[in-house]
């Protein structure tokens, strides 16, 4: 791989892509030619127990530079965009150039925009909002928020819209209006150099199968089978994709291959998903083509 742009060695990074685009092999590229501290904006890559399966780089990757957020949380432990950007802050301010990479556009925008500072829902409330959710009604959902909030947040996301209802129902303001008071980013997008990694359809789709098999081979079963003792779908850490696809399998309702292919599948919908928003809301961020690196 090589670098056919421009990099500021004195400039903090940031890499968002969508998942399997090499957006991480870039990263470790620019630590190995500038140095830097490669820090994670995954939302499923921060989870002890999810090596494997969340792509997180190999120890021969963290052997060549310093890797932090990577597996620093519980399996069992909620985290927010919130929990993430005060651990990443004080890299912001560090010794060492910062290379922010992930592929969850939340962490990205909350460090360049800004974050409301949002209370957070009570467990209860939490239970009741899942219980609603989970049992069809998220129709009710969107039917109680208020219409400004209902205008901006992504509809067909079951937990986007869940997660607004919670903030309506505990704090009596809608998430729009809490966002109205996000206060200044941690870092700007004209203070770093945000880059993100494009990546064509096709070209992406093959990767992902790929990469899926070379995770089975790798062990990514035995890293299911590890998490199947007291499993709950239900936990944040348990939305790896393949991870309820392996658990189907390990419990016989699946075959081998109809898991290959069903987390194959919702890895591509994800990467999508992933697509889209990026087009969306990172416009101002430098383009490059996954197929150069």
């Amino acid at each position: 791989m090589g670098m056919p742009f421009d990099i500021d060695p004195d400039l903090p990074v940031l890499i968002a892509g969508p998942t399997a685009s090499g957006k991480s092999a870039l990263a470790l590229e620019i630590a190995r030619a500038q140095g830097g501290v490669i820090v994670n904006a995954d939302a499923l890559q921060v989870y002890a127990n999810w090596r494997i399966l969340s792509a997180r780089p190999s120890a021969e990757d963290e052997a060549v530079a310093r890797h932090a957020l990577y597996g620093h949380v519980a399996a069992d432990a909620a985290y927010s965009t919130g929990h993430w950007l005060r651990d990443a802050a004080p890299f912001l301010q560090g010794s060492e150039r910062p290379i922010i990479v992930g592929g969850t556009g939340l962490y990205f925008s909350a460090l360049t925009e800004g974050l409301a500072d949002i209370p957070e829902t009570p467990p209860d409330l939490r239970q009741r909002g899942d219980e609603i959710r989970q049992s069809g009604g998220l129709d009710a959902l969107i039917s109680a928020l208020d219409p400004e909030t209902r205008a901006r947040i992504d509809l067909r996301n079951p937990m986007r819209v869940q997660r607004a209802w919670e903030v309506l129902q505990a704090t009596g303001r809608g998430l729009a209006a809490w966002q109205g008071d996000t206060p200044p980013p941690l870092l700007p997008i004209g203070k770093c150099q945000p880059l993100l990694v494009e990546a064509e359809k096709d070209w992406l789709n093959a990767r992902i199968a790929r990469r899926f098999d070379a995770m089975l081979d790798m062990g990514a079963l035995d890293e299911v089978r590890a998490n199947l003792d007291g499993w709950d779908p239900a936990r944040p850490s348990s939305k790896a994709i393949g991870a309820p696809e392996l658990v189907a399998y390990l419990h016989g309702d699946m075959t081998l291959d109809e898991a290959r292919d069903a987390a194959t599948i919702a890895t591509r919908q994800f990467a999508k998903r992933q697509r889209t928003w990026f087009r969306a809301r990172m416009r101002q961020w430098q383009r490059i083509d996954a197929e150069t690196l």
